[in-house]
């Protein structure tokens, strides 16, 4: 079954020119799965995040999530669904540097009035599983870049949504940290049963997760399947990148070795 789907989705900008960044873009992706969108700058992969994030809403077409359209919604009942359903990592992580490590976790809990002990124990539970809940009472600059994208991985894993979306999580990370991050990311997924929506222009982040779907001028150009072998899913990844196009400095290509 589906969790997300998209049907038959167009984005278009207008002004004094209008700008069709997405094109009929039909997709699905089951319960579970760990997919990543790839593609050149401006080919319309970070639309499509805000669009399945409920942050945009589509010129034509259906996001479903869970077998909702959310974005049929009110004002309201929008942000409930997103507060409740959706986690969020970003590349800048987006935590708030007043607050120590466990009260960044635990804010979407309070948000939602969920009693001390039980936040305090869930967020206990998490920073455990993630490995950084001896810096449960740190302040935020108190941490590397690796560490505090874990925390952010924490926090929208709190409130355990059905759809996890990373945009660009490894993107500020040196090669380890950003290793590091994927390889919880990969757990968390196959762990916790969250099904993750990634974009990256990172190749080898892309080949943590189960499928990458690769988009050019706003439409849907290719994808990929993880095997049983990282390394080949990960030479795929860099065989369709190769015809995809693009500058070359778009994709990173650091050495994860």
């Amino acid at each position: 079954m589906a969790l997300l789907e998209l049907k038959n989705i167009t984005k278009t900008y207008t002004g004094e020119v209008s700008v069709e960044v997405l094109k009929q873009i039909d997709l699905k992706v089951p319960a579970g799965e760990f997919i990543s969108i790839m593609g050149p700058s401006g080919s319309g992969k970070t639309t499509m995040l805000n669009l399945v994030a409920t942050l945009d809403q589509p010129t034509s077409g259906s996001v479903i999530i869970n077998g909702a359209q959310p974005l049929t919604l009110s004002k309201q009942q929008l942000a409930e669904f997103r507060r409740r359903q959706l986690g969020f990592v970003f590349q800048n992580y987006n935590l708030l540097s007043p607050l120590n490590v466990a009260e960044n976790v635990m804010l979407p809990l309070t948000l939602d009035r969920v009693p001390i002990l039980e936040m305090t124990q869930r967020c206990e539970a998490l920073l455990t599983e993630l490995g950084i809940n001896d810096k449960r009472e740190k302040r935020i600059y108190q941490l590397s870049g690796g560490e505090q994208q874990r925390v952010a991985i924490a926090r929208a894993l709190i409130h355990q949504p059905e759809l996890l979306l990373a945009d660009e999580p490894t993107g500020n990370l040196d090669s380890k940290a950003a290793r590091d991050v994927m390889e919880i990311l990969s757990q968390m997924n196959k762990q916790r049963h969250v099904t993750t929506m990634m974009v990256t222009h990172d190749p080898y982040s892309a080949s943590f997760s189960d499928r990458v779907v690769f988009i050019k001028d706003g439409k849907l150009y290719n994808e990929v399947y993880c095997g049983s072998d990282q390394q080949q899913f990960y030479q795929k990844i860099l065989d369709v990148l190769a015809h995809l196009g693009g500058r070359r400095h778009e994709f990173q290509t650091v050495d994860h070795s």
